[in-house]
């Protein structure tokens, strides 16, 4: 009788044991995770180059955004404006308060150099008489703002007015931002400017020129930064949009209202550097297996530890028969897509063709950012994951948003 509680007894002690082995990884990602929390009122982490979310605290939460405004004012504008055109400086771009360029009622710039003030200097006098010459008025200008948003799936945006002041109606999230900044730096005009951290621009009307230095300081404190945008007022507080690019791979930080923004950015970049580094997944021209086809372009994912173990490529092979006649000639030698996906979501599509029907690279960027987000450090082993999943188990009743 003794012999069987005691048999009983060790048997209970060696399966607590093993329970108590699987929740050890508990206390160390926690310790890891609070390595990356904030002092902003919201953040968000992207990959540049698949748009996916990495990090993101209340990342959906519609807030003031002072100048990080300038981003999308930054990018229509050089989509839909001439950047050699003269941009005039009206009397309301003249007048207009907070940080200024300076410029005179009646002066002319050419647009790409007022576009370096205001980003540089977060001009909004530049950025009001660029909204006026772009969009034929502040309103225009606006309007074509809030399209762009539409139609980057921005659902947590909208825009009042090209520069920032706080004003109604004009808002938007750090998801929104971190979706709007990684599609604006696949711009070659975009990235450049936002990476330059002095500007000089002919000034005929003074004898000296206009000489502007980035008010990021990301630029001079972080390895490897080269964007994007510092933004400020007194409801908004400090807004930081902050990029870097190390082994390839280019990442984009979003805080606002965060009193420690240099810090708290560095933090977050680092994070993603460390724990989902780019992995080329897919090669242009690569063969398909038990096919005659190649792949059209190339693939890249940021992936954390023990994710690469659950990606999942399948081919869609394209009917024929349901291609109306006219697709067929503009898609001539399309066999299909090679459809990615990791834990049964889509993460990618790539077009596949016979090869010597292969099409010319497309430089142009058509990707659709996916708002799909990171789990926070995925399991790297099976004691890990058992851990994960009794914590799942016995904590689901006690997680709130």
């Amino acid at each position: 009788m003794n012999m069987k509680r005691l048999t009983f007894k060790s048997s209970l002690i060696l399966i607590l044991c093993l329970l108590l082995v699987g929740l050890l990884p508990l206390p160390v990602l926690r310790a890891e995770n609070s390595s990356i929390s904030t002092h902003a009122r919201a953040a968000a982490l992207i990959d540049v180059e698949s748009g996916r979310l990495l990090y993101s605290s209340r990342g959906d939460e519609p807030m003031l955004i002072a100048s990080l405004t300038k981003i999308m004012t930054a990018i229509v504008a050089i989509e839909n404006g001439d950047l050699t055109s003269k941009v005039k400086v009206s009397k309301t771009a003249f007048a207009k308060e907070g940080s200024s360029l300076y410029l005179k009622q009646g002066e002319e710039m050419k647009l790409e150099d007022m576009l370096y003030g205001m980003m540089l200097r977060s001009g909004n006098d530049a950025a009001t008489a660029i909204a006026e010459h772009v969009g034929g008025s502040e309103q225009g200008f606006v309007y074509l703002m809030n399209q762009k948003a539409e139609e980057l799936g921005l659902t947590h945006s909208h825009f009042a007015n090209p520069h920032g002041l706080d004003a109604e109606g004009h808002y938007s999230s750090a998801n929104d931002l971190a979706v709007l900044t990684a599609y604006a730096l696949h711009n070659p005009v975009f990235k450049e400017i936002v990476k330059t951290q002095e500007k000089t621009a002919d000034n005929p009307y003074e004898k000296w020129d206009y000489k502007w230095s980035n008010k990021n300081k990301m630029l001079r404190l972080y390895e490897g930064a080269d964007g994007v945008k510092t933004g400020y007022t007194k409801k908004a507080l400090r807004c930081l949009v902050s990029s870097a690019t190390r082994n390839g791979q280019q990442l984009v930080a979003v805080t606002i209202n965060d009193g420690n923004d240099w810090n708290d950015h560095a933090s977050l970049l680092n994070f993603g550097f460390n724990h989902y580094p780019l992995k080329t997944l897919i090669e242009r021209g690569e063969g398909i297996s038990g096919y005659s086809y190649v792949t059209s372009k190339s693939f890249a994912y940021p992936l954390g530890q023990g994710e690469e173990a659950r990606l999942f490529t399948k081919l869609e092979l394209k009917r024929e028969a349901t291609v109306p006649k006219q697709a067929r000639s503009s898609d001539f030698g399309l066999k299909g897509v090679l459809v990615l996906q990791l834990g049964g979501q889509e993460i990618g599509r790539v077009p596949v063709y016979e090869p010597e029907q292969l099409p010319p690279e497309q430089s142009a960027y058509t990707k659709k950012y996916s708002a799909a987000l990171a789990p926070a450090y995925p399991a790297g082993n099976w004691l890990q994951a058992l851990g994960s999943a009794l914590r799942a188990l016995f904590q689901r009743g006690d997680n709130h948003d």
